[in-house]
């Protein structure tokens, strides 16, 4: 039996990019993953991947993909589809927040004031108040049943800076949320951990790459993953019989898995950036 067989788990953002390779790589350890996202027809998003298509994925990988639109800056379309796990599963083991609106001119190297003031709606709305409220509606199904785990994806970016104001405003809350969820969720044996990743080869990162002068050395894409690795990382997280001792705390994707004995899908061993782009602020609670 795969490690996480009758487990349910909500993805947000995963029509492509790091949520498809996270949904992907918890199918492949046989849970049942509902694929949100927008994207529902192919040809409408500038970048490739429909919640669909990622659904059949990992069903392929052997877990049970089940796709669902969701627009997360609508609190009533997450509400829906939380009251949608519930009445299909009965329950909820895993929820992993990680979409984010990224703003067009995001890399751009201009000062913040020179920015629509329209970019914090994006990257907050969704990159932040989003998984509040999506963990919100999970901690109403976790609670009850005495267990569960919430991830929240972050980055370096919290402590150190990347292009905007905005990007480390969203992710340093990230994570500090993520530890206090956790404090209110700990007498409910329900974990709550934000993961930082490094560089991700994504489509959306590698049209980065050739469009941003300085990006690659940047954020140190040469030791950068698959979308898939912060999955594997999530899974082992998932099946630790101690993971509500690492309740609170931020992580490096890197550092868990050197843990775990986790390789990236090709075999290569992450390295941490710790002493490059700087150290986590939240050790568990």
């Amino acid at each position: 039996m795969k490690g996480l067989s009758g487990k349910v788990v909500v993805v947000t953002g995963a029509s492509r990019g790091v949520g498809r390779g996270i949904a992907i790589a918890l199918g492949e350890q046989g849970a049942t993953v509902y694929v949100t996202g927008r994207t529902v027809a192919a040809g409408s998003h500038a970048l490739r991947g429909t919640v669909g298509e990622t659904a059949e994925e990992v069903s392929r990988r052997g877990g049970k993909g089940i796709a669902a639109q969701v627009d997360l800056s609508r609190d009533d379309q997450i509400a829906a589809l939380f009251e949608r796990v519930r009445r299909e599963q009965g329950r909820l083991d895993i929820l992993i927040n990680n979409a984010i609106t990224y703003p067009p001119d995001l890399t751009e190297p201009r000062p913040f004031w020179e920015k629509p003031l329209s970019d914090w709606e994006g990257m907050i709305a969704i990159g932040l108040r989003s998984y509040f409220v999506a963990a919100w509606h999970a901690a109403r199904i976790m609670a009850p049943q005495k267990s569960g785990l919430i991830a929240c994806t972050s980055g370096y970016i919290g402590v150190t800076y990347a292009f905007s104001v905005i990007f480390g405003v969203c992710k340093s809350a990230v994570d500090r949320m993520a530890r206090d969820m956790a404090i209110e969720l700990k007498p409910h044996n329900v974990a709550s951990v934000s993961l930082w990743q490094g560089f991700t080869h994504t489509d959306r990162t590698r049209e980065g790459l050739q469009a941003v002068p300085g990006m690659a050395s940047q954020l140190y894409s040469h030791a950068g993953s698959s979308a898939e690795f912060p999955g594997r990382v999530i899974a082992a997280l998932a099946q630790d019989p101690d993971v509500m001792k690492r309740s609170g705390g931020t992580f490096i994707n890197a550092e868990l898995a050197q843990e775990y004995g986790i390789t990236d899908i090709d075999g290569r061993a992450i390295p941490s950036l710790r002493a490059e782009r700087g150290a986590p602020l939240w050790a568990p609670i």
